[in-house]
């Protein structure tokens, strides 16, 4: 049975996503997670497009050492040197290079002929080999380009030494039998193929990223590059947890396996959707919240006779138990940390100090804590933002025949501050106190709010966007009072904002060690489209 190997690209095209940035905090967590489930190999970022993406590759690289570890670069030579550099600690490194190879980015983008860019392929190429044995070369828009200059470009690449050449499907444009033509063309007209890993990444335009993929596979290609709940630009790239699945499902089928712990999928797929501030829409294949949900009698009746009636794979394969853990406050720290571990969190002694008191403080306020609410603890206080402001208080006063009043109190580290403020409603009038103590100006322009587990006494957890100064941050926040969870949201996204400006201000990269953790972009573009 063939082996297929898995590249995430989560952090470096599905940070891509609009909206989908992440910190380096964060970063590293995905990252830790990405090799608890087990792919191949992590795209990391994009080294030579700002530092922040320069030292998340680098940590990750020094860090993650059971996976490969490959970074994005452009073709020309200070942008690969400066991907090596970050690359070089990495036990396995993998350098990726892109260009295009369709008349139109030729044309419209590049404004190079097609001989310039054999040209190119050929000595970006050797010069990768100069600094690692482990080059992947792909050729951007492959799907709207000529099949046989893409093959020419394809062989000047492997003659120069690239040990994976790439097929992207980069606006999701072919249909699968399409693909699966242009795979097998050039899989029978590169010479030298037979040397080299085949790869394909393909996007989700028309909504058959997934298809694409398992139809590259059925052609011979040994690795598929996806992401975590199909992030990444315009609508998304192949979903990682549905390829995956499909090809551990259909074995029979595909006669292909890999290397993914599956029942770490629910986990990655929750840390993505947490940190990116992404809602998993409820029908989503494999993750979604009604992916094993069943209302209809008809299904019902079958359920309860036999589960594989209607359950072509188990939410137990998957890492998902929708049964509650039955801790309280009266649980002790045994019982906490050994279900921490089930759930795949290994904290130090301090960090479980932080989780296990924040544990006690949500069991003094419902029956029981779930697994979903443990997972919301860690995520709130294992992945944290500097803050200048830490939230001490939040009363509010409504009704249908009064006005919306807010008074917020918050700590620095000198001093306790207190203000108030009335609004079109609670949140508002607690946004506009927040906007007054800390004289951060900014304009709320997305609002989520789903309850974590079933039940009146389930946690809220808000996720938000807010604008400011041209740049978009994520806030995140979670209480079983609704309108405290919109508060430290808020603030939550807030301090990102004042951690940006200290970086900016000072000057200096280890500013309050702000710039590494918020991943600032402070350099200048690419000068390569990133979109692969």
């Amino acid at each position: 049975m063939r082996q297929i190997r898995i590249f995430d690209t989560t952090l470096r095209d599905g940070e891509q996503a609009a909206g989908g940035s992440l910190t380096l905090p964060e970063k590293m967590e995905l990252g830790r997670q990405l090799q608890r489930l087990g792919v191949d190999i992590i795209e990391a970022g994009f080294p030579a497009t700002s530092p922040g993406d320069f030292r998340a590759v680098e940590m990750m690289s020094r860090e993650l050492r059971e996976c490969q570890i490959a970074a994005l670069s452009g073709f020309k030579e200070d942008q690969i040197e400066t991907t090596y550099r970050a690359l070089q600690d990495a036990v396995a490194p993998r350098l990726h290079i892109v260009i295009s190879t369709s008349d139109n980015h030729l044309q419209n983008q590049l404004h190079m002929s097609r001989q310039q860019v054999i040209e190119i392929a050929r000595d970006a190429t050797a010069f990768c080999k100069r600094f690692l044995s482990d080059v992947e070369f792909s050729a951007m828009d492959a799907t709207r380009s000529d099949p046989d200059f893409l093959c020419e470009v394809f062989s000047a690449a492997v003659a120069s030494g690239a040990t994976v050449i790439n097929v992207p499907d980069t606006l999701g444009y072919h249909q699968p039998p399409q693909f699966a033509d242009l795979v097998r063309y050039v899989m029978e007209h590169v010479p030298g193929v037979e040397n080299v890993a085949v790869s394909v990444h393909c996007h989700n335009d028309l909504g058959m990223a997934t298809a694409l993929s398992l139809a590259a596979v059925n052609e011979g290609a040994e690795q598929i590059e996806c992401t975590i709940n199909g992030v990444g630009e315009r609508a998304g790239n192949a979903s990682l947890e549905e390829i995956v699945m499909a090809l551990r499902t259909r074995q029979d089928y595909y006669q292909a396996t890999t290397n993914i712990n599956t029942e770490q999928i629910w986990r990655a797929s929750r840390m993505v959707s947490q940190y990116m501030g992404f809602v998993v829409q409820p029908n989503k294949a494999i993750v979604g919240a009604n992916a094993f949900a069943h209302s209809s009698g008809l299904h019902q009746d079958g359920m309860l006779k036999e589960r594989t009636t209607y359950e072509i794979m188990t939410p137990e394969s998957i890492g998902r138990n929708d049964s509650r853990l039955v801790l309280g406050k009266t649980s002790g720290r045994h019982a906490v940390r050994s279900r921490l571990e089930e759930l795949g969190f290994e904290l130090d002694n301090d960090d479980f100090a932080l989780v296990f008191a924040a544990f006690k403080e949500l069991a003094d306020k419902k029956k029981d804590v779930s697994d979903g609410d443990l997972e919301a603890i860690v995520s709130q206080h294992m992945v944290r933002t500097p803050e200048m402001y830490q939230l001490v208080r939040v009363q509010v006063v409504t009704g249908n025949d009064s006005v919306p009043t807010a008074t917020v109190q918050l700590r620095t580290e000198d001093e306790v501050l207190e203000d108030a403020a009335i609004g079109d409603g609670p949140v508002d009038a607690v946004v506009r106190a927040i906007s007054r103590i800390t004289g951060v100006e900014a304009r709320l322009t997305e609002y989520t709010l789903q309850a974590i587990t079933p039940g009146v006494e389930a946690q809220g957890e808000v996720t938000l966007r807010i604008a400011s100064e041209g740049h978009t941050f994520i806030g995140r926040g979670t209480s079983t009072d609704i309108v405290v969870a919109s508060a430290a949201a808020y603030l939550n996204a807030v301090n990102k904002v004042l951690a940006r400006h200290e970086v900016e201000h000072n000057g200096t990269v280890d500013a309050l060690g702000l710039h590494n953790q918020m991943n600032v972009e402070v350099g200048p573009p690419a000068e390569q489209p990133v979109a692969v």
